[in-house]
């Protein structure tokens, strides 16, 4: 809050000023990270061009996309030279030629590795991403095909009295999640997945573009709207493969923020050691957007998932969109 009234107290009223401090010091987010080369970048913020933005989104999500894309790598005891395509989705920064080139390039793969980009999904993207990226797989089975999400949320950094802005400002940071996909029987099996877009609350959730920069739009009425367009579709895609909530031992669900936590929670009639994962990435990574899910995923798989059991997967974002995905170990 320091750094936020000694630079920015000629723009923000005291009441936004009141708000800030309330959602900095409630305990659901501890810590964030945010992209920038010196504590000089973050407070020149305030007159980032867009122009110098880009350049920041494009240097960043190229560094964390590698970072995330190599410790997956290594996990699994994979090799780059195993890749065959990689999908990379974001939504707060477009570049043409896409992240997926720079990425190629930054990784020295072969220049015949198929790259795809996928934008405009949101806080969900992750798991179309996923969805892309297992149709590609099922048509050339022979090596890997490498999903990832990332996002420089900091490039969407706008500091005005819109309160979208400065919730905005206060939960979302910077990151990136890679999984890898193959037909070995090593890992989780996906066993299905769902989707649903309900353009009735597009304007509850999205971003726009003001003077060639992003803003983020967030309705108070979010956690109303993730109640009523989340629950239907994953129960959809458990009863379509003959499960109810009570067959899945793990949920990995995107936290948007604590409201939204608590709503699913309530909406799913879930316990609070099932939120749990949800809650800690929460705390110790803010909304990162789509690589959050994944976040959340790779927390349930260090705690540990035992054979047989089921995962279900769920994030949303723009649109509204609402994503799941079934899983099994």
């Amino acid at each position: 809050m320091e750094l936020v009234r000694a630079h920015y107290g000629d723009v923000l009223s005291e009441r936004s000023m009141d708000v800030l401090e309330k959602v900095f010091s409630h305990p659901s987010i501890l810590t964030r990270y945010l992209s920038f080369d010196t504590e000089l970048d973050v407070l020149s913020l305030k007159n980032e061009d867009a122009d110098r933005r880009m350049e920041r989104f494009t240097h960043w999500s190229t560094a964390l996309s590698q970072r995330a894309a190599v410790a997956a790598l290594a996990q699994v005891g994979a090799s780059a030279a195993d890749i065959r395509e990689i999908v990379v989705n974001t939504c707060t920064g477009y570049i043409c030629p896409g992240v997926s080139t720079y990425l190629l390039e930054a990784m020295k793969l072969d220049r015949g590795v198929r790259v795809f980009d996928a934008v405009g999904s949101g806080c969900g993207g992750a798991l179309p991403n996923i969805d892309l990226a297992t149709y590609s797989l099922h048509a050339n089975p022979k090596g890997i095909v490498l999903s990832v999400a990332v996002e420089i949320c900091s490039a969407t950094y706008q500091m005005d009295n819109d309160m979208s802005l400065l919730i905005s400002n206060a939960i979302f940071g910077d990151g990136a999640a890679a999984a890898v996909l193959w037909t070995r029987p090593e890992g989780l099996r996906i066993i299905d997945s769902a989707g649903c877009i309900d353009t009735s609350f597009r304007e509850d959730v999205r971003y726009v573009y003001k003077q060639g920069k992003l803003h983020n739009k967030l309705s108070v009425q979010l956690p109303k709207v993730v109640r009523t367009v989340v629950p239907p579709m994953i129960d959809g895609l458990l009863e379509r493969n003959g499960l109810s909530r009570g067959d899945i031992q793990h949920w990995a669900i995107h936290p948007g923020g604590d409201r939204m936590v608590a709503a699913l929670e309530e909406a799913l009639e879930l316990t609070e050691e099932q939120m749990a994962p949800t809650r800690q990435v929460l705390q110790d990574y803010g909304n990162m957007s789509s690589p959050t899910v994944l976040f959340i995923l790779k927390h349930l798989m260090d705690r540990g998932i035992k054979p047989g059991e089921k995962v279900l997967m769920t994030a949303y974002g723009a649109g509204m969109s609402a994503y799941a995905c079934l899983l099994e170990a």
